[in-house]
């Protein structure tokens, strides 16, 4: 990374993320009541525990799947038990390292052997966005219905403005770059590039209902662990305030001030859980609560660490013959 021309050491740069991360923490103890919240964790009920470390288990392997599907449209062969080492190889080092985007990158390279960097790094990110859509679309249809629909959940002007500003600009995204498309010149050249390769991963006619399926399955999954790790800690979130807050409270993971978007998702569990008639440390124990189980789910990811993962041309011909199911190309 760069600032004013200048190349920042990535050893900086992780210990400022680790700082804001610990600095936020400490602000939080303090102000959503840490000890009350510690309390709660102590006494998580461990089959809530386990529940959502299962959903999390299922969301990695519907992912891996989403990926290989996605990848072959864009001529990368991938195995399913390659795809599934890779994710979890992958989610390994992105909850070790500040951004959260390090391990994708590491599959994208690993992947590039078929056909070449870019449209390996295009597999990895397409199939990111493709759950980041999924999600997105969960949480706008429940703030529509749950902002305009009487009664329910409450929306004070602090917390609604902002999430009609997401919403607005989410639905927004697909129009600029579609438009993008009829720019002159080599952005306009690019961005139909992007837009037609885009559209042959996720959308072509072959392959769109099987994204929705795991795209839907991905987001089912770390909804229900949120909400399992809400549970275990004492809080019962019902349906429309799982789709509506816990979408919120996950894409602030994206923002790359901290670590693995630890520090951040627990401000916004800690702001937004007392929309739900929830206590702000009951937000603040059921986000740590997440982070932990999913360092949990994460941890079969290690045993890949200490050996070369075969190349995916290998995986490919050891899988060829193999019979085709939903993430099939």
């Amino acid at each position: 990374m760069t600032l004013l021309g200048r190349e920042i050491p990535s050893w900086l740069l992780r210990s400022v993320q680790i700082a804001v991360a610990v600095g936020l923490m400490a602000v939080l103890w303090r102000a959503a009541d840490g000890p009350e919240a510690l309390r709660r964790l102590a006494s998580a009920e461990l089959p809530w525990l386990a529940a959502a470390v299962g959903a999390l288990t299922l969301q990695t392997v519907l992912s891996a799947l989403r990926w290989r599907l996605t990848a072959g449209k864009l001529g990368i062969t991938l195995g399913r038990g390659h795809a599934v080492r890779e994710y979890y190889l992958a989610q390994v080092v992105n909850q070790s390292l500040p951004g959260g985007m390090v391990g994708d990158a590491g599959r994208a390279v690993r992947a590039r052997g078929q056909a070449g960097l870019l449209a390996s790094s295009l597999a990895v990110a397409f199939e990111r966005l493709a759950g980041q859509i999924a999600l997105f679309l969960a949480m706008a249809a429940a703030f529509l219905a749950t902002f305009l629909a009487p009664g329910g959940l409450e929306w004070p002007r602090w917390a609604a403005a902002p999430v009609a500003v997401l919403v607005l600009a989410g639905l927004a995204l697909p129009v600029v770059l579609a438009g993008a498309t009829r720019l002159p010149g080599a952005v306009g050249r690019a961005a139909a590039s992007l837009w037609r390769k885009l559209g042959l991963a996720l959308a072509s006619r072959d392959v769109l209902p099987r994204q929705v399926l795991l795209s839907l399955g991905t987001t089912a999954c770390v909804l229900a662990a949120f909400a399992f790790c809400a549970q275990a800690v004492g809080v019962r979130l019902d349906l429309a305030e799982v789709l509506a807050l816990v979408p919120i409270i996950l894409f602030t993971m994206l923002v790359p001030l901290t670590v693995s978007g630890w520090g951040l998702r627990e401000g916004a569990a800690a702001a937004l859980f007392p929309l739900a008639g929830a206590s702000s440390s009951s937000g603040l124990a059921a986000s740590v609560a997440f982070g932990l189980a999913f360092i949990v789910t994460v941890l079969p990811g290690i045993l890949f660490l200490s050996r070369r993962t075969r190349p995916a041309t290998t995986e490919a011909r050891a899988e060829a013959d193999e019979p085709d199911g939903l993430a099939g190309r």
